[in-house]
């Protein structure tokens, strides 16, 4: 998932969206997991604030110790970005698996979908995730860095592909374009509810496809500039 904030539908309540999304899931879960840590956490944070809850509590309300919970997360921040630090890693091994018959756009397609798998349902849960990550500045500033590997799992497949550094203009226009495409599609999504995320996902990287499928690179010598001094 791209995640990004969520301005243009938020409830009149904060805090509706997370119980929305944890209703049902309070207590003990039956076996501890990344997964059951991250929803003990988000409760945690949304009935007490983020600065106030502290990494005992949630091992706490799991049943487990503070190693435990430090085996699955480096941080406090990092269970909030769990999912979208995996998909990175999904899309980074999708790429480098992909066979060189398949077009650049259509690989970055696949792969970024393959890395997807939310439903209509999970919006409330997502929403509230940002609500969150949107309210508290040491969340907002952790954002940065993690769009930066996003993008970075796609300029430096592209850089591989067409023969140039990570950091060439072409390399770095195909990877900003394809996290504001997919930023762009989650943010309908996560406005409409109404089908996976992959359906906007799809539409928003067919359409950006359409800019780069010549296949002929931007570089200095193609705007008449001079070359890179290194």
């Amino acid at each position: 998932m791209v995640l990004t904030e969520v301005s243009d539908r938020t409830p009149e309540d904060p805090r509706a969206d997370l119980e929305t999304a944890l209703s049902g899931r309070r207590g003990r879960p039956p076996a501890t997991s990344p997964r059951s840590l991250e929803l003990i956490a988000l409760r945690l944070f949304d009935e007490q604030g983020f600065d106030e809850t502290t990494i005992d509590q949630i091992a706490s309300e799991a049943g487990v110790s503070r190693r435990t919970f430090f085996r699955y997360f480096e941080s406090k921040t990092a269970v909030l970005w769990s999912q979208f630090d995996a998909e990175v890693g999904a899309i980074r091994s999708a790429l480098a698996d992909v066979g060189d018959d398949v077009e650049m756009m259509a690989a970055i397609r696949q792969a970024v979908l393959a890395a997807n798998h939310y439903r209509a349902e999970d919006v409330p849960e997502l929403r509230a995730r940002m609500n969150l990550i949107g309210s508290v500045p040491a969340l907002q500033a952790s954002a940065a860095v993690r769009y930066d590997a996003w993008e970075r799992a796609v300029s430096e497949f592209v850089a591989v592909r067409v023969g140039q550094p990570a950091d060439s203009l072409f390399a770095l226009t195909v990877g900003r374009a394809t996290l504001a495409a997919c930023r762009a599609a989650y943010d309908r999504w996560a406005v409409r509810a109404d089908a996976d995320l992959t359906v906007y996902l799809d539409a928003a990287i067919n359409a950006l496809a359409d800019g780069f499928r010549t296949g002929i690179p931007l570089t200095e010598d193609t705007l008449g500039l001079s070359p890179d001094p290194r």
